[in-house]
């Protein structure tokens, strides 16, 4: 969030809060009446803890046993936010993105404004079980008031819990939600619940993720989260139930306090699960926040209609891109001096049957950019911050990256000029031959971005060519194929003089 000592300005307590705050922890959860809800009716179950401003990086240093045994249990994978101008580092697009599954070039929201929602396309996935599957059971606690008003996370559920802020802090906030979706859990019989704790992010804002303070706020949530975990064991139904577990949190947090912004720091993220087909004890390099909504569908049997346009996929689910399978080659910097020394994310070695020609390429240069290399977002966005590198957000994983702009930071001669070259794919009998692929494309000055198309090892030609930014979007080719054609290659051609950058993902070749 923004700040929340602002916030604490604007928003006044209740009375049932105030109640809460006297009360403390221990008598959280008898402030107020728990709701009812309706009687659940799915063995498939669903509980998403949302955990505001925390940095996974930090919970190592903390006294976390339940986040931890987690990770053991289950699927922990971390990635990268956007920055600016896709979107602020704050709660609004953050939980926005978690809630509906899609990037804030869909569901509009930029920053705590909440200016060009876009939620009647883009709904939260409490709204969206309303629509496709009623019946089931849902309930949401939040203490951060948007995620409600503003129509984030809430909508759709059949009960909700919603707190005001206050001048003293949100400990018993935090510790009230804990009660009740405790109570819940142990009383009555949900089958989707969105749980949110606060209390890290105000930390955060007050004393920085570097602080004491903040590793014991982690504690703290960790073990409402060991109450939670507790409550579901405890079900009289629960040899019978499958439960999945999600926590994931918004943004990232600076070591002296603050968000908002492009540092790695802020834009830290993860997706934590456990449950029924999640790989125990997996790192997974490939996940990305919008994962958590398809987890949910996916759990809940439910099948994601391509019309929805979701940007996610099940944190179970590997990518089958083609330059994930260099990960174990990556290595460590040779010329960039802002990437930290112990960062492995880039190589030159092509995947199996993928060249790189370079016989047109300049001299001299960064060596990490002397042509298209393959790299990581963590590696290739501390290159230089706030060039849009960060918007790269449909990439995942290992992508391809051409980028004139970092080459040219140290002396040089001649042209970038590299050309990235698929293997050759059997179409024999085809009529058509379709290359998917995402991509993030700078453009600026006289640089030229094109893709070709080879049959039978012919001279390429030209299929389609880059004039104008693409930002972080899928694209497809379709290209006829010639009589008698029996194979075909594809050609990423990218030439430039310190301008700036392309980048090739996901690439899928299909016959038809």
């Amino acid at each position: 969030m923004t700040s929340h000592l602002s916030r604490r300005t604007v928003l006044t307590a209740t009375a049932a809060t105030t109640a809460t705050l006297a009360l403390g922890t221990a008598a959280a959860s008898q402030a107020h009446a728990v709701p009812t809800l309706p009687d659940g009716t799915s063995k498939d179950k669903v509980l998403v803890i949302g955990m505001d401003g925390l940095r996974h990086d930090r919970i190592d240093a903390a006294n976390a046993p339940h986040l931890k045994a987690m990770m053991s249990e289950g699927t922990y994978g971390t990635s990268l936010l956007y920055a600016s101008p896709m979107a602020a580092t704050s709660s609004g697009p953050g939980w926005s993105t978690i809630s509906t599954g899609v990037w804030p070039d869909k569901h509009g929201v930029k920053d705590n404004t909440f200016a060009g929602k876009n939620y009647g396309t883009y709904p939260g996935f409490l709204a969206r079980l309303a629509q496709v599957r009623p019946a089931l059971s849902t309930y949401a606690a939040v203490d951060w008031k948007p995620l409600d008003a503003q129509g984030t996370v809430t909508p759709g559920a059949d009960a909700k819990l919603v707190l005001d802020g206050d001048a003293d802090g949100y400990t018993a906030h935090d510790a009230t939600i804990a009660g009740e979706a405790e109570a819940i859990i142990r009383d009555q019989n949900p089958d989707v619940m969105f749980v949110y704790f606060g209390q890290s992010d105000i930390v955060g804002h007050n004393l920085g993720a570097g602080s004491q303070a903040y590793l014991d706020q982690i504690a703290v949530q960790d073990a409402y989260v060991g109450r939670l975990r507790a409550a579901i064991e405890a079900r009289s139904g629960y040899a019978t139930e499958r439960w999945t577990v999600i926590v994931a949190t918004d943004h990232g947090h600076k070591d002296a306090g603050g968000h908002g912004g492009s540092t790695i720091e802020e834009r830290r993220t993860f997706v934590l699960a456990t449950g029924p087909g999640i790989a125990a004890s997996a790192r997974p390099t490939d996940t990305r926040l919008v994962d958590v909504v398809p987890t949910v569908l996916g759990q809940l049997g439910i099948t994601v209609d391509p019309a929805w346009g979701l940007d996610g996929k099940p944190i179970q689910e590997r990518s089958t891109d083609p330059f994930e399978a260099l990960r174990p080659s990556l290595t460590g910097r040779v010329d960039e001096t802002g990437i930290p020394a112990g960062v492995l994310g880039f190589t030159h070695t092509a995947p199996g049957g993928w060249s790189v020609i370079n016989n047109a390429m300049g001299t001299g240069g960064m060596t990490e950019w002397r042509g298209w290399a393959f790299a990581t977002d963590e590696f290739w966005s501390r290159t230089q911050r706030d060039q849009w590198r960060e918007l790269n957000v449909r990439a995942r994983g290992v992508f391809a990256v051409a980028d004139s702009d970092e080459w040219a930071d140290k002396n040089f001669s001649g042209t970038y000029d590299s050309t990235l070259v698929t293997p050759a794919y059997d179409v024999t009998g085809k009529t058509e031959v379709r290359l998917d692929f995402t991509t993030l494309y700078r453009q600026e000055g006289s640089q030229t971005a094109q893709i070709l198309v080879s049959f039978n090892g012919n001279a390429p030609t030209v299929v389609k060519s880059y004039t104008s930014d693409v930002v972080s979007q899928p694209q497809s080719v379709t290209v006829a194929v010639p009589a008698g054609a029996s194979s075909v290659n594809f050609r990423f051609r990218y030439t430039g003089s310190n301008n700036w950058y392309w980048v090739i993902d996901g690439v899928r070749i299909s016959q038809s």
